[in-house]
């Protein structure tokens, strides 16, 4: 991770300047002292030159060397580069193909709130860009980082940023992080400061976390899979790094269309093109050149690049490049390529087999060339905002959608795919299902369910020997609330009762009893439900809905384990457990630590916690615990 400030020079820095850029800096250097030499013009070119050199230097004599001293010894790496904010003097594309495996960071947001985040997403795509372009495949990132809410966080609320990550083309997920617990009997532990996850044996729900571990893989898994789908090649420019460009903003890149950032390196030695395709050495393919507004700056080399794609039959889009920012080029060539491409800076230009739109966005030109977004979906009324990501099989397509907001979407989402059939794939079961799907002018629709902040993978494979399917649907038929009283035990040494009786649910932090207020771990709701025979409608299924719950739920039927719910709808499968008559259910639930360190922190308490930091004070809020309902017992099946 570059973590070391700005770097502005070497021992033999006026020598690899000289190589490098081809002429002297020596007469230019007072311009580092902030004189102007020649011109204010001159002057700034200069400047770009030898914050160039410095970049290819910490790109070949830092990185490169790294990687070659490993090799040497049959070792390889991952190489985090410089995340958001970071002094970097560098291009971030530029150092992490030098990485055997290219990786990036994705923060947590201000708890609970998912915000986006354009600096993180850049720095995603930008290592899931260079593992596309230059054959790597895994892109790795340090994942849901925080520096808020210590021992907050649970899978439910991990998940919206570990999805963003998978969306941005990251398949390797690295957490961020577990630090090392020596000490027995010690909880929640040692920290990182105040920098985690708290990802360790320690954690309220480390025997829960299964599941979770599980959804990450069987996604990253997926993604591995096959090539990455794109129709646009993004170029951003030379004068700065993705997260800096990026910092609070989008690139322009239409919804429905995926895409690659390429960099100066890319566009001169990986891109070609041939059929009306830009393709890389490594065999990744796409419809359309992109250029940033902030690649108006253009060195000539690159430009020299644009043109002989276009040449080729290559089709760019984007603003005309104003000016040249290396003292070391031609600018009358520059000038002349400029205005041989782009014209007057608007319309269409064709140029050998190609073409440019000069001064339209992708948005326009693929509305030009006719092409239909890879994924597009029906907006009801409101934010409706459902991601994806698309990788190309052999003998498939697999889709991975992602719902960006806090409610349940019903859409009908449509895919660049024909003749294939459609499945529903769940990477929190590892279950496959078949879905009711409509092909037509090339597209395969799809509709669609996601709860909030839901995902799915949509995967096709087997040719369609139909152009449609339609499934029945399925009904959902409330058969009972499960109301009090319940029994409610709880893990010892943590400051509860043994047990209590609820007459009604509510969280534990409401609570009278300082024990249950402060309580952190598991507690287990138990009761008899009695099954009256006419809940076993034949055909369908039992499930039971939790409701609410904070923060995950285990539910046991009779003795027997069902399965841990870890986001909402908190739900699980009772069908071929549940039985007519007396059914002994028992639900656990666990919430996280908060609530005891605060605890901890009242006026002459006893401590149950240790933590080598102490991030709550006897005031911090509370949070919600506990089995919060209502619980209900469902029927699910054919109408």
């Amino acid at each position: 991770s570059w973590e070391a400030g700005s770097q502005n020079g070497t021992d033999d820095m006026i020598a690899k300047f000289k190589a490098r850029r081809g002429y002297d800096p020596v007469p230019w250097m007072p311009v580092l002292a902030g004189r102007v030499v020649d011109s204010s013009e001159a002057s700034d070119r200069f400047l770009w030159d030898f914050r160039k050199t410095i970049a290819d230097l910490i790109a070949d004599e830092h990185y490169g060397q790294v990687q070659a001293s490993l090799r040497e010894r049959g070792m390889g790496h991952y190489g985090e580069s410089h995340e958001g904010g970071r002094a970097f003097v560098a291009d971030g594309m530029e150092v992490k193909k030098l990485d055997d495996i290219p990786m990036s960071a994705m923060w947590t947001q201000l708890f609970g709130q998912n915000a986006e985040s354009y600096n993180y997403n850049a720095d995603d795509r930008e290592s899931a860009s260079v593992a596309h372009i230059y054959g790597q495949n895994i892109a790795a990132a340090e994942s849901m980082t925080a520096s808020a809410a210590p021992w907050a966080w649970s899978p439910a609320t991990l998940k919206p940023t570990a999805d963003s990550e998978f969306l941005n083309g990251i398949n390797r997920i690295v957490i961020h992080e577990s630090a090392h617990q020596p000490l027995v009997g010690k909880a929640p532990g040692l920290t990182l400061g105040p920098f985690g996850q708290w990802f360790n044996r320690n954690e309220t729900w480390a025997e829960q976390a299964g599941p979770w571990v599980k959804y990450l893989a069987r996604c990253s898994y997926l993604l591995q899979q096959g090539r990455f789908g794109a129709d646009l090649v993004y170029f951003y420019g030379e004068d700065s790094n993705l997260t800096a460009i990026f910092t609070d903003r989008a690139p322009d890149v239409p919804a429905g269309y995926g895409f690659d950032y390429i960099n100066a390196d890319g566009l001169i030695h990986e891109l070609s093109a041939a059929g009306g395709r830009l393709t890389t050495r490594s065999g990744m393919s796409y419809r359309l050149l992109g250029l940033d507004p902030y690649s108006r700056h253009m060195s000539l080399p690159v430009l020299r690049a644009i043109y002989h794609l276009v040449e080729e039959g290559g089709v760019v889009a984007g603003p005309k490049p104003t000016d040249d920012p290396s003292l070391a080029d031609d600018q009358a060539v520059f000038a002349r390529l400029a205005d041989r491409l782009f014209g007057d800076g608007t319309g269409a230009h064709d140029v050998g087999r190609g073409r440019v739109y000069a001064g339209r966005t992708p948005a326009e030109v693929f509305k030009a060339m006719g092409l239909a977004p890879d994924f597009d979906h029906t907006r009801p009324e409101g934010d409706t905002r459902i991601l994806f990501v698309h990788r190309r099989l052999a003998d498939g397509e697999i889709y991975f959608l992602d719902n960006r907001s806090g409610r349940d979407e019903a859409v009908d989402a449509s895919f660049r795919v024909a003749g294939k059939v459609p499945e529903l794939w769940r990477a929190e079961t590892g279950a496959a299902e078949p879905v009711s799907y409509r092909i037509k002018d090339g597209l395969t629709t799809v509709p669609l369910h996601l709860e909030a902040w839901g995902a799915v993978f949509v995967v096709f494979r087997g040719d369609a020997k139909l152009d449609s399917l339609a499934l029945p649907e399925a009904s959902e038929a409330l058969l009972g609330t499960l109301a009090g009283p319940w029994n409610l035990s709880f893990q010892p040494q943590r400051g509860a009762p043994a047990s209590i009786t609820l007459n009604e649910l509510s969280s534990w932090s409401e609570s009278t009893d300082a024990g249950v207020r402060y309580f952190a771990g598991t507690g287990t709701y138990a009761k008899t439900v009695a099954a009256p025979p006419e809940w076993f409608r034949k055909g369908a299924h039992q499930w039971i809905d939790l409701g609410d719950v904070k923060n995950m739920a285990e539910v046991v039927l009779n003795g027997k384990p069902l399965g841990i719910a870890w986001h909402a709808p908190y739900r699980l499968d009772l069908t071929g457990e549940l039985r007519e008559g007396p059914n002994e259910l028992s639900i656990r639930v666990t919430n996280a630590w908060v609530n005891r360190l605060i605890g901890d922190e009242q006026p002459g308490a006893t401590r149950y916690t240790f933590a080598d930091v102490r991030p709550y004070s006897s005031d911090s809020k509370l949070l919600p615990s506990g089995l919060l309902g209502p619980v209900r017992i469902l029927s699910v099946g054919p109408q």
